[in-house]
C-alpha cells in the first residue's frame, strides 16, 4: 500500500475510534439487547453461512465485536480483528463481561499476516467494509490465505451499484461515479447517529466494482459458490426505504428496481 493511501486509512481510523462510543450507544446497534442475549446477526448471513457449531471463524473488520460474539453464541470459535483500538478494547470488554470466549486483535487488515497465523473454517466480513480498503486485490489475497482447505469465505455487503445513487434524494437519482476509485466526504455524525458530534472532518473511501471484487477472490485461489444480489438492505440506505418489520429495509409498494446488497460465498479446495 502506498504512503498516500496509508495516510488516508490512518485518518479514517481516527473517525472509527470516535464511532465506537457513538455506535455502541445507538439504537441501530442496540447493545443493551445484545447484552440480554439477543443474537445480532441477520437471518441472511445465518442461513447462508450455515451451522458454525465447533467451527473456527475469523471476522475481518469486526468493529466492536458484536457480530463476532454473536457467532460465538452460535458455537463458533471466533477471532475478530479491527484497526480501531477503541473498537477492540470494547470487544474484549464485552467478551469478558458476557463470558463469551473470543480472541480479538487490533491491527490494520493489510498488516494481519504479520500478526495472525493459522487458517480458519470460515472467514467472514459484512456490511460497509470494502469501501475502507484501498487495495481490493490484496484484501482478497489476505482473506483467502486464512481459509483452510475445505473452508470458505463469506461476505454480505452493500451492492457497489447501489452506491452510485444519491443517499439524500427522495428518488433514485445518480450522484456518484461507479468507476471512481478514491472519494472523500465531509463527516456529519455517524451512520448510526447523524446528530453525533465528531472531531474528524473528512473520511476517505474507495469504490470497488462487482467485477473487481469477484475477480480478486478468483485470482486469490477461491471458487465462487454463489453470488446473490438482494433488493433489500439492513439499514435506511436510502431515505425513502421502508422497514419490513424483520430488521430489513425495502423499496415501497413491493418494488425491486435495483440491488441494494450482495452476498457471496467462496470456497477453497
Amino acid at each position: 500500500m502506498d504512503v498516500e493511501n496509508a495516510g488516508y486509512m490512518q485518518e479514517n481510523k481516527k473517525m472509527w475510534d470516535e464511532y465506537v462510543a457513538i455506535n455502541s450507544h445507538s439504537q441501530l446497534y442496540d447493545l443493551n439487547s445484545f447484552r440480554q442475549g439477543v443474537n445480532k446477526l441477520n437471518q441472511l448471513e445465518r442461513s447462508e453461512v450455515g451451522d458454525v457449531k465447533g467451527k473456527t471463524l475469523l471476522h475481518l473488520q469486526c468493529h466492536f465485536g458484536m457480530d463476532t460474539l454473536s457467532w460465538a453464541r452460535l458455537g463458533a470459535q471466533v477471532t475478530g480483528m479491527d484497526y480501531s483500538d477503541e473498537g477492540i478494547e470494547l470487544a474484549q470488554k464485552l467478551s469478558s463481561e458476557l463470558n463469551i470466549p473470543a480472541r480479538f486483535l487490533c491491527c490494520n487488515l493489510y498488516d494481519l499476516p504479520a500478526t495472525l497465523d493459522g487458517q480458519f473454517d470460515i472467514v467472514y466480513t459484512s456490511y460497509g467494509v470494502l469501501c475502507w480498503l484501498p487495495d481490493i486485490k490484496r484484501w482478497a489475497e489476505i482473506a483467502a490465505s486464512y481459509v483452510k482447505p475445505g473452508g470458505f469465505l463469506y461476505i454480505a455487503e452493500f451492492h457497489p451499484f447501489a452506491l452510485v445513487f444519491d443517499d439524500e434524494a427522495e428518488e433514485l437519482k445518480y450522484r456518484y461515479p461507479y468507476f471512481e476509485k478514491l472519494m472523500s466526504f465531509d463527516i456529519a455524525g455517524s451512520y448510526a447517529d447523524r446528530g453525533a458530534m465528531v472531531s474528524a472532518k473528512r473520511d476517505y473511501e474507495w469504490n470497488h466494482t462487482m467485477g473487481e471484487i469477484v475477480t480478486a477472490l478468483i485470482d486469490a485461489g477461491l471458487r465462487i459458490e454463489f453470488l446473490h444480489e438482494h433488493p433489500f438492505t439492513v439499514y435506511e440506505q436510502l431515505p425513502w426505504l421502508v422497514p419490513d418489520g424483520s430488521g430489513l429495509w425495502r423499496f415501497p409498494e413491493g418494488a425491486e428496481p435495483i440491488p441494494l446488497m450482495f452476498s457471496l460465498r467462496a470456497s477453497k479446495s
